[in-house]
């Protein structure tokens, strides 16, 4: 089963001081990785990615050994999500996803990730409901699905075309969506724009040309 893996470094660097040169290639040697796109916090430049594997075991293997090992090097805290990356193929698809997509290219200016505290099997998720809305979104390129794996939990990786419309999105807009399942949510906004080249290295289906 194809996974999404997520992960966040508690650190404040500006990506151009970020080592992620030397990182990408030991990142190239990880078994079953098939794409990685780098995050920058917009606020606080934490540091942090949205990976693809091909399978959950290598995934997993990802998330209990080889990143906290990386970030026990930089000496801070972490954090990292599984996510199926098969059951959320027709939502994501519905909303233009770059990981559904071969050479969506959209280069966008700006990354939300959602998450909501619900226990929701993604087939009872009311993604039909939702998507029209998120289509009508300011800037808003594509969304890519997130079920959580073990908790179920719903969320998102969206693009956007503006660091501006990304920050609406995530204090305005997504506070309504959130409300509306009665729960708990987390928003992290980051700026595309200092990680393209980092990201290409690692095949990022949003850098594609």
């Amino acid at each position: 089963m194809k996974t999404f893996v997520y992960t966040e470094l508690q650190i404040s660097m500006p990506f151009a001081d970020a080592p992620w040169s030397d990182i990408n290639v030991s990142l190239l040697e990880r078994p079953g990785l098939i794409n990685k796109t780098w995050l920058s916090g917009t606020t606080n430049q934490s540091l942090g990615g949205f990976y693809t594997f091909d399978s959950l075991e290598n995934a997993q293997a990802f998330v209990t050994g080889y990143f906290p090992s990386e970030a026990e090097k930089f000496g801070v805290a972490q954090t990292t999500r599984l996510f199926d990356a098969e059951i959320v193929e027709e939502a994501s698809r519905d909303m233009n996803s770059a990981h559904f997509q071969e050479n969506a290219n959209q280069k966008p200016g700006a990354f939300v990730y959602t998450e909501v505290q619900v226990n929701v099997p993604f087939e009872k998720a009311p993604w039909r409901d939702i998507n029209p809305g998120l289509k009508v979104q300011p800037g808003l390129l594509s969304k890519t699905w997130l079920s959580g794996l073990h908790n179920n939990t719903l969320g998102g990786l969206y693009a956007f075309d503006t660091i501006g419309n990304a920050k609406t999105f995530a204090l305005t807009e997504f506070p309504k969506e959130a409300a509306s399942l009665n729960a708990a949510f987390y928003t992290r906004v980051f700026d595309a724009h200092p990680v393209v080249k980092a990201s290409k290295a690692l095949n990022s289906p949003f850098f594609i040309e």
